[in-house]
């Protein structure tokens, strides 16, 4: 008994500290394991995987939208709220999030198995596959790289004209983007960027003499970085394959008003060129007057000449038979593609097949001529293999089927009806209040969620809108497709924003401060062009049918 009466029977400060701190150390041990599990729960995105599912039972369960399609509706709206949150949380990978139509649908009763499941392939998802393939094949053999130097050096001019510079590098990401999916262009043609800025110092000085040169170096980097950005998505405005947002409008147009002249390659590319050469010469004169000043060509002249550019070209050295290959199959595509329909007076060769092909058609077979066509290196080398092609963005090609699942919900479960009676004070207005409120309204949506989703969600609308206030549905979808694409100002608007903004370059003021102006042009430009050109290609000037 005294071991333990001595064990108690030392100093006081002995007896005052160790019943005091033992409660201390449970108090921190226990905060420390709520801390570390909290951290858990928010490293693993549970509370983000969850809200999908909570809000679509909440919606399911409290929502009333009445009608006379029953639950359908309901359900549909269900869906839409738990896919957009996944989209927009990244609470699962973007091509798993994609996938979950193909659940939902049939569990809810919206559609059938098989008919959500042919919404992921159909001719417009293989134009997509196959011009990925194409970009690959050109990324392999750096012709993407041997085009914007040459481009480049003709516009460097000696000395350094910054004006120039930045002509050549925007204009080639431009041209680029017009064919393949702007995503990918931007991934393709910002290492050449950033390749051009590596010679520029990134240390920071703002004093006077050497400060003021970085100073100006370190805005042209910004301009071209953004240059690239935007060029992006300015070229991908004016081809089908440009953008997921005209590949999405073109199946959405064909779903909903199959009576009409469908919109192909050739219709599009006639009104889309026009406005992305009024886009592009906006973003050309913004990035110049916002970012080059008298002094800037002397800044950059102490780092980049003609020299440099002739030197990197020299290293690529000539025109491989396989680089010649990969452009005369890429050219033969976009003839295929500009002379399958072309007036109604001169069919296209698309008669010949009793227009039973389509633009993917042409896309997967001249992409499959990459695997036939050797390459001239090795024995038996093919200009492309299929290894090469894991890098396919496949989740892109999951979205783009998700988004017509979506867009074909919609219509099967009368949910489009439902809301588009929110707008319904469109009835009656002029073409002049409808084309911006339209382009607008989809272009405020598109700043918080990716260009291809926001297509998603306000086509649909659009397309029901058309049909209640009997308008020309072209006025009302391409207005909104053009706006999904002017997302300008924030990194989540876009993956090329997101590209650029991962440089260390841009900041998101620079975003905001160059792509604002640039929205507002877009507006105006698409207001003039829509009624007028638009009109004569879309068959506007008809009655709605």
């Amino acid at each position: 008994m005294e071991k333990p009466a001595r064990s108690f029977g030392g100093s006081s400060s002995e007896d005052a500290g160790t019943p005091l701190l033992l409660p201390v150390h449970r108090d921190d041990d226990a905060a420390t394991t709520a801390s570390s599990r909290l951290r858990a729960l928010l490293a693993h995105k549970y509370p983000a995987i969850a809200s999908g599912p909570v809000a679509c039972a909440a919606i399911c369960a409290l929502v009333d939208l009445g009608g006379a399609h029953g639950a359908a509706p309901r359900n549909m709206l269900g869906v839409l709220a738990w896919v957009f949150l996944w989209w927009a949380t990244d609470a699962v990978p973007l091509a798993v999030a994609s996938m979950a139509p193909l659940f939902l649908f049939p569990a809810l009763g919206i559609s059938s198995a098989d008919a959500v499941a042919k919404a992921y392939m159909d001719d417009v998802i293989a134009l997509v596959l196959g011009s990925f393939i194409l970009a690959l094949a050109i990324e392999r053999y750096h012709i993407h790289r041997r085009l914007a130097l040459n481009i480049t050096l003709r516009f460097c001019g000696d000395p350094v004209r910054p004006s120039l510079l930045l002509l050549g590098i925007t204009g080639t990401t431009a041209f680029v983007s017009m064919w393949i999916h702007n995503t990918a262009c931007t991934v393709m043609m910002m290492p050449v960027a950033t390749g051009i800025l590596q010679r520029f110092p990134r240390g920071g000085g703002a004093g006077q003499g050497e400060g003021e040169e970085e100073q100006e170096v370190r805005r042209f980097s910004k301009a071209v970085v953004l240059g690239v950005v935007y060029a992006s998505a300015v070229g991908g405005m004016a081809t089908l394959t440009g953008t997921g947002v005209n590949i999405i409008l073109v199946g959405m147009w064909s779903a909903y008003f199959p009576e009409k002249e469908p919109i192909t390659f050739s219709s599009w590319m006639s009104f889309g060129l026009p406005m992305a050469l009024l886009m592009f010469l906006a973003l050309w004169v913004t990035l110049c007057f916002m970012y080059c000043s008298n002094n800037t060509g002397k800044a950059l002249s102490a780092y980049l000449d003609g020299t440099h550019l002739r030197r990197e070209l020299s290293l690529l050295g000539p025109m491989a038979f396989a680089e010649k290959m990969v452009l005369a199959v890429f050219g033969g595509l976009i003839v295929l593609w500009m002379t399958r329909n072309l007036t109604d007076d001169i069919p296209g060769w698309g008669v010949l097949f009793h227009d039973q092909v389509g633009d993917g058609t042409v896309t997967i077979m001249m992409a499959t001529l990459l695997f036939i066509i050797p390459s001239g290196k090795n024995g038996g080398e093919k200009l492309m293999d299929w290894n090469k092609c894991r890098k396919i963005q496949w989740n892109i090609v999951l979205l783009l089927g998700a988004g017509f699942a979506i867009a074909d919900g919609f219509r099967t479960s009368g949910l489009t009806g439902i809301l588009s009676d929110g707008l319904r004070f469109l009835e009656g207005a002029p073409t002049l209040v409808i084309v911006p409120v339209a382009c607008v309204f989809s272009g405020v949506i598109t700043e918080f969620m990716s260009d291809d989703s926001t297509t998603t969600l306000v086509l649909p609308l659009f397309a029901e809108l058309a049909k209640s206030i009997e308008v020309h549905p072209a006025l009302l979808m391409i207005s909104g497709a053009v706006g999904a694409q002017l997302s300008y100002l924030f990194p989540i608007g876009s993956p090329s924003n997101v590209v650029g903004f991962s440089t260390g370059h841009i900041t998101i003021k620079d975003l905001v401060a160059t792509g604002l102006p640039l929205k507002v042009v877009g507006v105006a430009a698409l207001t003039v062009l829509l009624p007028t050109l638009g009109s004569v290609i879309f068959g506007m000037d008809k009655s709605p049918s």
